[in-house]
């Protein structure tokens, strides 16, 4: 016999409610992400390129993938990823070769000043992860926590996207 009480109407408001104050802060904070990144952009003297093309080199790492990668392995979520791309490129901060396999693919990677940026990015981010961690804004268990949550809702909202028309 299960202990589980039913979940009544106030209770489902209440999550529905949770659930999108939940939704509304991971949008805010993403685009807080995207402000912070410009930021020190700005601070450091890199004023050639945004936020959103300095994530994806940061994200990039030293893998070498195609453009079609870039999404399914989450390194760029944007609907817009030939533009940056075709951008860093252009501005020197990534290397492209067509495939010899698949001559319609092309690889691409980080130059040593795409490299540079994904440094700063990454300097960035283990200031932040150091601060919050002496300051006492989260603990390493409160990111495990927060991080397996979000994974569970990423393969809830990717299950619906597959199996539901």
């Amino acid at each position: 016999m299960s202990m589980e009480r039913p979940i009544s109407q106030l209770d489902r408001k209440g999550f529905m409610t949770g659930y999108l104050d939940a939704l509304a802060l991971v949008e805010r904070l993403h685009r807080l992400l995207l402000d912070v990144i410009k930021d020190e952009f700005e601070r450091v003297g890199v004023l050639d390129i945004n936020a959103v093309q300095a994530l994806l080199l940061f994200n990039i790492g030293d893998n070498e993938v195609t453009a079609g990668e870039l999404k399914t392995r989450g390194y760029y979520q944007g609907s817009n990823v030939s533009y940056n791309l075709k951008k860093l490129v252009e501005m020197g901060y990534m290397h492209h070769q067509r495939c010899e396999i698949d001559r319609r693919s092309v690889r691409v990677r980080l130059t040593p000043r795409g490299r540079e940026i994904r440094d700063i990015v990454t300097s960035l981010f283990s200031r932040h992860a150091e601060g919050l961690e002496t300051k006492g804004v989260i603990s390493a268990e409160g990111i495990e926590d927060i991080t397996g949550s979000l994974k569970r809702m990423e393969r809830y909202w990717s299950d619906q996207i597959r199996y539901i028309y």
